[in-house]
């Protein structure tokens, strides 16, 4: 059986977090796709983290493409050579100064696969603990939250979780913590 075949690739921005080409294919049975646009991203984590006291701890920053400051769940990009349980790790310590006794892989999902080329992988973080000061990017402003777990998924039930990488991975933890408790 014939395979989807790349025909053309042009980059048309090169950049750390922004990279788009315009590419063309054929498809198996011959049709030719040209121009289809990608964009590039790093692979990214985030997780629904659990603190010793049992709260959720929460992110708001603001986010520039929709002019709003949002309440998230902690993650970003995977650094060079690092896996998902690395990356995680590495982000919750960085964007809240915690650490975290144990890190259950939920799954990874593809936000956009119709324009975005990566993935996000779904964590569950439990036990955190603080440990250290957030060290946040450059370009980081993160304000902390702690809320109950039932406050947190009313939050997710109404709609007050924009961001659909995290709503997905939250959705995910919570029948993954309603399975274990009940």
């Amino acid at each position: 059986m014939k395979e989807f075949k790349i025909i053309s690739k042009e980059y048309i921005s090169k950049h750390q977090y922004f990279t788009a080409r315009k590419d063309g294919y054929e498809t198996p049975t011959g049709k030719i796709v040209d121009p289809y646009f990608v964009v590039e991203l790093p692979v990214s984590v985030c997780a629904l983290a659990i603190t010793q006291q049992n709260e959720v701890i929460l992110v708001e920053q603001y986010r520039h493409p929709i002019h709003q400051k949002i309440l998230e769940i902690p993650g970003g990009f995977m650094d060079e050579g690092e896996d998902p349980q690395q990356a995680i790790a590495r982000e919750l310590l960085e964007e809240t100064g915690y650490s975290f006794e144990q890190y259950i892989a939920l799954g990874k999902t593809a936000a956009n696969p119709g324009v975005l080329d990566n993935f996000t992988y779904l964590f569950l973080a439990t036990g955190g603990k603080k440990t250290a000061e957030q060290e946040l990017d450059a370009n980081e402003e993160i304000t902390l939250h702690f809320k109950a777990l039932e406050e947190v998924r009313l939050l997710l039930k109404e709609h007050h979780i924009v961001q659909a990488m995290h709503a997905l991975c939250m959705f995910y933890a919570f029948q993954y913590l309603d399975k274990k408790l009940g």
